[in-house]
């Protein structure tokens, strides 16, 4: 594990935390740990990056390790190319994998496991697939995949039209949002606050993701990731029903 040299261009977040990469599947995952105390994993959304924990994560760490990672395409870790028409790749089967692998090489073989948003499917599927790693389970903002697309109504479809949009073939999504990447990070981001404005976000979060969406491997990563929750990710949920 050594430390990640991406993070020296962006603002430190996590004053305090080790910086470690771990090498998993081929791939580097970036991670900022701090604490002591049981593990707690967090995971975070899109179209954000491990970032979003700066505000939450140290008023844990007098209780908790606290370990914040960037998933697969996200962030500082690696966003690999997509493999066949399955999306496995970008599955939160896979994701989970990351997950697990990633705390086993930092010496944890279980732990509570806290996701939000999309990082909230990689949670769940990580204690669906492995309840034996999961100590607790935290899921904010989100409910199961397949019951998401079996309950979408016009009035939903509207509110959350990035779900289609992203999951279109490529490089239909990719196109439209490489032409302007920050305007369409900043419009969903600005869309889902309550005053229907950025002011919520630090100027140093809204950096680090605005220097993730202006990478196309990111964006793509971003696609197949919702690409994977129309598909595998949909069809893994319907089995375990």
């Amino acid at each position: 594990m050594t430390t990640h040299t991406g993070v020296a261009d962006l603002p430190n977040l996590f004053p305090g935390f080790e910086t470690r990469t771990v090498s998993h599947d081929g791939l580097d995952f970036h991670c900022r740990i701090k604490g002591s105390g049981p593990p707690l994993l967090c995971l975070h959304g899109y179209p954000q990056t491990h970032a979003c924990w700066h505000r939450l994560a140290p008023k844990l760490t007098d209780e908790m390790t606290v370990i914040v990672m960037d998933l697969r395409g996200y962030g500082l870790s690696g966003a690999p190319p997509p493999t066949g028409d399955t999306h496995e790749t970008y599955s939160k089967r896979t994701m989970a994998r990351d997950c697990r692998a990633v705390m086993q090489a930092l010496g944890f073989d279980h732990f509570t496991v806290m996701g939000h948003d999309r990082g909230a499917r990689v949670a769940y599927r990580l204690a669906l697939d492995s309840p034996e790693a999961v100590d607790r389970l935290i899921l904010l903002d989100v409910i199961a995949t397949l019951d998401n697309w079996e309950r979408m109504r016009w009035t939903s479809a509207l509110k959350a039209y990035h779900w289609p949009f992203l999951a279109q073939p490529a490089p239909l999504p990719e196109t439209l949002i490489g032409a302007d990447p920050v305007y369409y990070l900043e419009h969903t981001l600005a869309s889902w606050t309550r005053d229907g404005t950025l002011s919520c976000f630090a100027p140093g979060a809204l950096h680090h993701y605005r220097a993730m969406i202006r990478q196309p491997d990111r964006i793509r990563a971003m696609c197949e990731d919702y690409r994977a929750g129309a598909t595998y990710d949909r069809d893994a949920d319907l089995a375990d029903r």
